[in-house]
């Protein structure tokens, strides 16, 4: 009995660090509370860059009291069409292709919203515009836009909601069914990495070289997309974004009072990476070498880079 209740006595101890009755909503980061807090938050934080590839559809209802003032030339296969008349309406469109590049951070709030910002610049082509039998020419056909922004996700699916599924799914078998519940405790034990997110986009649009100089952005744009991620460990992952950005630019002659709208649909794909900030320290405690979260009097810590999974599984310790 006595080496019996020694052996449990020793079990109850944390000998290598690590406490697997642990909760990680209670865990400790620090040993102090406003180092606890902080380190809290920081894990929130991920910095990420992409860059992709995108086309953009432009469109133009052009009407003027002086059509002849605009850059405005008749097609060749359509050399017996009049100039345009005064008051009429023309619909000009074209599309154009583009390389958006973009740098921001995001803040994940209860692993159900994601907000963020940050910074972009796009470098593109712009074609001519052209109707059924006009064509409207720009004074130059290349562009540079910066932009600002801010976004909003709503998490729609990620290893918490596919547990949740798990457990709906499984509900109509009895708990005395010991081979379905085998079942359903390894498919929720599974590492799942991939998270989708329904991310909108709002911002503003800064001209660093235009197509024509009579170009201005006024309006801020608006954005939506869809968001993949594919976890390479808790602080690492790569992403995959469609996204359709819809916005307005003011064609306006110096001197002139009206102004036309030009009208853009941007479709692109981004593909990035992301890095969470830790919030969990490395662990440098001499001797210890412990490659998992561990505890050492009461506070967490890592023992293996952001780069690798912290809390591995069969197959990822190599």
């Amino acid at each position: 009995m006595f080496i019996s209740s020694g052996i449990v006595q020793a079990q109850e101890e944390d000998i290598f660090g690590i406490d697997t009755k642990a909760r990680p909503e209670k865990t400790r980061r620090s040993d102090s509370g406003v180092g606890n807090i902080t380190r809290g938050i920081i894990s929130k934080i991920s910095l990420e860059l992409s860059g992709g590839y995108g086309m953009h559809l432009n469109n133009m209802d052009f009407s003027s009291a002086m059509p002849e003032n605009y850059p405005i030339s008749i097609l060749n296969d359509n050399s017996n069409s009049q100039a345009i008349a005064a008051g009429e309406t023309t619909v000009f469109e074209s599309n154009s292709s583009a390389i958006p590049f973009d740098a921001g951070v995001r803040i994940d709030l209860f692993g159900l919203f994601t907000i963020g910002g940050g910074y972009g610049r796009e470098m593109g082509s712009m074609a001519a515009m052209e109707s059924d039998s006009y064509q409207f020419t720009f004074t130059n056909d290349k562009y540079v836009f910066d932009k600002m922004y801010g976004t909003l996700g709503l998490v729609l699916y990620d290893a918490k909601r596919r547990r949740a599924l798990l457990n709906w799914k499984y509900r109509k078998y009895s708990g005395n069914n010991h081979y379905m519940q085998a079942e359903r405790k390894l498919r929720m034990e599974q590492n799942y990495p991939w998270r989708f997110t329904l991310e909108a986009e709002y911002g503003s649009i800064n001209i660093q070289e235009s197509y024509d100089n009579t170009l201005t952005a006024t309006e801020p744009y608006y954005a939506i997309g869809l968001r993949i991620e594919r976890e390479f460990s808790e602080y690492t992952k790569i992403f995959l974004k469609p996204n359709a950005s819809f916005r307005k630019f003011n064609y306006q002659l110096e001197g002139m009072e009206e102004a036309q709208m030009l009208e853009q649909k941007l479709f692109t794909i981004n593909l990035g990476v992301a890095l969470r900030l830790p919030g969990t320290k490395r662990c440098k405690i001499p001797g210890c070498g412990v490659k998992m979260k561990h505890l050492h009097n009461g506070v967490e810590y890592r023992g293996s880079s952001i780069w690798h999974m912290q809390n591995r599984k069969v197959g990822q310790w190599y």
